[in-house]
């Protein structure tokens, strides 16, 4: 649950507010499963989930992604970070995400 956690430091919220916010953001990713398991125990994609959380759970989130397939090296395209990204645009400003020129074929027209 350490994605409330930014709630009640950041901003000064209740810690049943910040919970509720925090398993709402996991609901809207399908994730809400994971809300007490620890680092350890989650996969690639739920550990990358609640990193990006835990982002923007700040106000006014500005979102930087660095090298997202060293994150998540099995996947080959960008789809699975933009679907998320998607799925919680509500929760931030902006995005940018940076990676090698070598990688652009992974992110297919977007770099082009």
């Amino acid at each position: 649950m350490n994605i409330s956690l930014i709630k009640q430091y950041h901003e000064n919220m209740p810690m049943a507010q910040a919970h509720d916010i925090a398993i709402t953001a996991l609901q809207r990713l399908g994730l809400e499963h994971i809300a007490y398991k620890r680092n350890p125990s989650l996969n690639n994609e739920e550990r990358f989930c609640v990193m990006l959380l835990r982002a923007v759970m700040v106000r006014d989130a500005i979102v930087i992604i660095d090298r997202p397939f060293k994150i998540i090296p099995h996947l080959n395209k960008i789809n699975f970070f933009l679907d998320t990204l998607k799925k919680i645009e509500d929760f931030y400003i902006n995005c940018h995400i940076y990676d090698y020129k070598w990688m652009s074929e992974r992110y297919g027209d977007l770099c082009h």
